[in-house]
């Protein structure tokens, strides 16, 4: 009978128990994008995927910034690990600092560009001019989401995820109202649908970074933390934080970025096929916050153990992640398979439309485990110290594959040629991934530190 060592017990069990709160706060996340699909689904499917094209660019910059906040996660653990509770703070401000910064940059630049973007797409007739307003209203909302990003991240290394678990989920409740509010227009405001969701989300996002703050500075141990300290310069420790930012952003541009030109593919073959694929897409997406929890989780643990430079701690912590997140997403994709019909329904009850949309959407459970394993791989790399390896593993997988796969198989045939490309780039990606960071951890048992940088070198 297959049984666990008590040291990997142990790392499934702070494994567990810093990964179920995080796991409930990213699926807020999503919850609050389902919330907005829903409530314009079914005030206007038209609605709904001016909704979906005005996200589509707005989320290639979102998730970029996010993963360039991702240093502050790692190296708050890996201080932690190292016995350097006192200097957490400056990654804190550090972090706030480039929250701020890329936030009002992103903010200005989708304002600028994107409702150029929108008429130069190439797609249907409407559709581009439909979704701008939507998107300008989306970049308003950059700064705030961006400062609650750091404040979550930060909270998480320090083992105190449920913290940010209750702020989503207040940020919801929050995004609920104002959308059943505003996207009928019950108060004659002169906006309804998709840019009025957007306004709910603004809304929704200023409220989380508002609370998350104001609880980090609330804490008795802020003080001990070095939160209120202003920090002395360590150049060393803010490359290696930017380091870190640089490599998860560049890969979560990729991938994302490849989705939003999956999304303008399908706005290529019309309003049905565009919401249909937005309906598949945006339950993956939900499920997905899964293993982006347990992604977060693993990459705590496992920056503890490298900045204790435990090198069989950071093999233990990686692999129990892989696998906790193997088993969970395989449940998942058992439940959303034989249900893909009603979870359709409830976005849209067309019958054009869900003829489409539910085989797609029961299709795509078959790439839920893999892509489980990527972003869990990935993160454990990079917490490891291996920044720029997964990026380029997710270029080929996501870039060089999945995106001329797609065009070629959704011109051949329509949505479900999108899902079987996602299929092979995710098959791909956790193959890659997954050997990477065993090879990784090996390296770091046969005393392969970088004591200066924290990196390892590629090759």
């Amino acid at each position: 009978m297959f049984s666990l060592s008590a040291p990997s017990r142990i790392a499934l069990k702070d494994l567990l128990a810093l990964a179920w709160p995080v796991v409930l706060a990213r699926l807020g996340i999503m919850t609050m994008g389902l919330t907005d699909a829903i409530v314009v689904g079914n005030h206007s499917g038209e609605q709904l995927a001016f909704h979906a094209l005005a996200w589509a660019p707005t989320s290639i910059v979102l998730t970029t910034a996010v993963g360039l906040m991702m240093g502050v996660q790692v190296m708050t653990a890996r201080m932690l690990g190292e016995g350097r509770r006192h200097e957490v703070g400056a990654v804190l401000r550090r972090g706030m600092s480039y929250a701020l910064r890329i936030g009002v940059v992103s903010m200005i630049a989708m304002i600028a560009f994107g409702p150029w973007l929108m008429r130069h797409a190439g797609l249907a007739d409407g559709l581009g001019q439909g979704a701008a307003p939507a998107l300008i209203v989306f970049a308003l909302s950059m700064p705030a989401y961006l400062i609650s990003v750091a404040a979550q991240f930060f909270l998480e290394a320090l083992g105190r995820p449920k913290a940010g678990m209750w702020a989503m989920w207040i940020a919801n409740g929050v995004n609920l109202l104002l959308n059943l509010v505003l996207v009928p227009d019950l108060l004659g405001i002169g906006q309804s649908g998709a840019v009025a969701s957007a306004w709910a989300t603004f809304g929704a996002r200023t409220a989380l970074a508002a609370f998350l703050v104001i609880y980090i500075l609330r804490l008795p141990e802020a003080r001990a933390l070095g939160v209120f300290a202003k920090p002395r310069r360590d150049l060393t420790a803010e490359r290696e934080q930017r380091k870190v930012g640089y490599g998860a952003g560049s890969s979560y541009f990729i991938e994302v970025g490849a989705f939003a030109a999956m999304t303008f593919i399908a706005g290529q073959l019309g309003a049905v096929q565009t919401t249909a694929w937005t309906i598949a897409l945006n339950v993956s997406a939900i499920v997905f916050m899964v293993p982006m929890g347990l992604s977060a989780a693993t990459a705590v643990l496992v920056g503890r153990a490298y900045g204790a430079k435990d090198a069989d701690g950071v093999m233990r912590a990686g692999l129990v992640g892989v696998g906790v997140v193997a088993a969970l997403s395989l449940i998942i994709a058992l439940i959303i398979w034989p249900t893909a019909d009603i979870l359709a329904s409830a976005y849209n009850r067309d019958p054009v439309l869900l003829a489409v949309a539910a085989p797609a959407l029961a299709l795509t459970a078959l790439f839920f485990v893999a892509d489980a394993i990527q972003v869990v791989a990935a993160s454990a790399n990079r917490a490891a110290g291996d920044v720029w390896w997964p990026t380029i593993m997710h270029f080929v997988s996501y870039a060089a594959i999945m995106m001329p796969l797609g065009w070629w198989l959704a011109h051949a045939i329509g949505v479900n040629g999108l899902v079987w490309a996602v299929i092979i780039a995710s098959l791909v990606s956790a193959v890659l991934l997954t050997g990477r960071f065993v090879r990784i951890a090996r390296r770091l048992g046969d005393g392969g530190w970088r004591a200066a940088s924290g990196e390892i070198a590629p090759h």
